[in-house]
């Protein structure tokens, strides 16, 4: 199917007859390429006998995929490979078209036999004309069509600025974002006002709302200009709105009976934050930032913004500041740190932010999430097994990281606190 269409010209020449003749060659053959893919698959609500009576294929065998191929941009390339892909009786869900100057990616969601793999596939993607196949395993996820999955991302950031790093790697698929703060000018400057994807296209540079950088890479599979411009949008989009955090909070009754209310924080809650260090004893806050206690309050900027990651706090009934959990965004890692005043620990209230969080964590997508402590910290490693998940621990030098796999059972259920009141 050409991708450019030309002004109308009168039939009069020869060579416009025979490109006009060529081109509906092609998209009758396109039709009958989609009608063969189509054929067969039962409507909603058909029984997987009556489609398998109409194609002879296995429905309940298939697979998703999906899959990137740069073809010439000429007339014919894409039949040629829509052709080869009904030959062997793979269905074409959607396909989207990134337009280069050195081709066209074109971007598929399939649906294949069970029986066929990867590479048998790609090669006979290949064989039809396309270079550079990447392909890989698709879900019902992706499903969604393209439009409504990134204005769903839209809504997500719009709602909530610590959405944005996970809306781009939902945009862009398995990649690696990290965030540089606003005081690093010299990265700053050497991104221009409307970013910048690199020479290789595997790495994209983003000027981030509050000043600094947001860099993603995906070094298995090059951004197209399309996905650039997307993300920019979904940032751009970010910046317009400015912080921005849920509203929601929930009071709690503790075990000793004390009423606590556990919210979002962000920068605001910044002098809160830097009194309840100043109530903490030197091992405790020892405990949590495993360096000099000078030191503590300057992580408390980066911490609290939503930029990266998610923070609870535990705030009293007269709005002291007793607890604060952290979710934060570590590359392609996801880690969980907690700090609890001295005088309202063992409470329950570390357990009851570590489930918090870890619930958050799955609605994130994450696999795993992990929490750096000192071996004698026995509070946090009580905490960590009583969500009930599969861990790991590695110990080096006095420091004990605790890793959990989100993907094998259920949070442990929260213990018995009243959910006096919720907004």
């Amino acid at each position: 199917m050409t991708r450019k269409i030309s002004e109308e010209t009168p039939v009069t020449d020869e060579r416009p007859v025979r490109q006009w003749r060529r081109d509906v060659a092609e998209l009758a053959a396109l039709l009958r390429t989609w009608w063969a893919s189509r054929h067969g698959h039962a409507p909603p609500g058909a029984t997987a006998t009556d489609a398998d009576t109409d194609t002879g294929m296995d429905t309940g065998a298939s697979v998703l995929w999906r899959m990137r191929t740069t073809v010439k941009d000429q007339p014919g390339s894409l039949a040629s490979l829509c052709i080869v892909l009904a030959e062997r009786r793979i269905d074409i869900l959607s396909l989207q078209t990134h337009p280069l100057a050195r081709g066209t990616v074109d971007e598929f969601l399939l649906r294949a036999p069970g029986e066929l793999t990867a590479t048998e596939i790609s090669e006979a993607v290949s064989r039809a004309g396309g270079a550079g196949t990447w392909i890989e395993r698709a879900d019902a996820h992706d499903l969604v069509d393209a439009p409504t999955r990134v204005l769903g991302l839209a809504t997500r950031t719009a709602l909530d600025a610590a959405e944005l790093p996970l809306a781009l790697r939902q945009l862009l698929g398995r990649c690696t974002i990290r965030s540089l703060p606003g005081g690093d000018s010299a990265a700053r400057e050497g991104v221009p006002v409307g970013g910048a994807l690199e020479e290789t296209d595997t790495v994209m540079r983003l000027r981030a709302p509050e000043g600094g950088v947001i860099t993603v890479e995906r070094p298995y599979l090059p951004f197209t200009p399309t996905e650039f411009a997307r993300a920019r949008a979904l940032v751009e989009l970010d910046a317009r709105l400015g912080p921005r955090v849920p509203h929601g909070q929930d009071v709690l009754t503790l075990p000793r009976g004390n009423d606590i209310t556990v919210r979002r924080a962000d920068a605001r809650d910044l002098d809160a934050a830097k009194a309840m260090h100043e109530r903490c004893s030197p091992r405790t806050l020892s405990l949590r930032y495993h360096g000099p206690m000078g030191d503590a309050d300057r992580y408390l900027g980066h911490l609290l913004s939503p930029r990266y990651g998610r923070t609870l706090a535990v705030q009293t009934a007269s709005g002291r500041v007793v607890g604060l959990g952290h979710l934060l965004w570590d590359g392609d890692e996801t880690e969980i740190a907690l700090l609890v005043e001295d005088e309202w620990q063992r409470r329950g209230i570390g357990g009851e932010l570590l489930r918090r969080l870890v619930s958050m964590a799955r609605e994130a997508n994450c696999e795993h999430v992990y929490a750096v402590t000192q071996s004698s910290n026995t509070g946090m490693v009580a905490a960590m097994r009583g969500l009930g998940l599969p861990l790991d621990y590695q110990i080096e030098e006095g420091t004990l990281v605790i890793t959990a796999r989100l993907d094998a059972t259920p949070v442990a259920s929260p213990r018995s606190y009243d959910h006096s009141a919720r907004d």
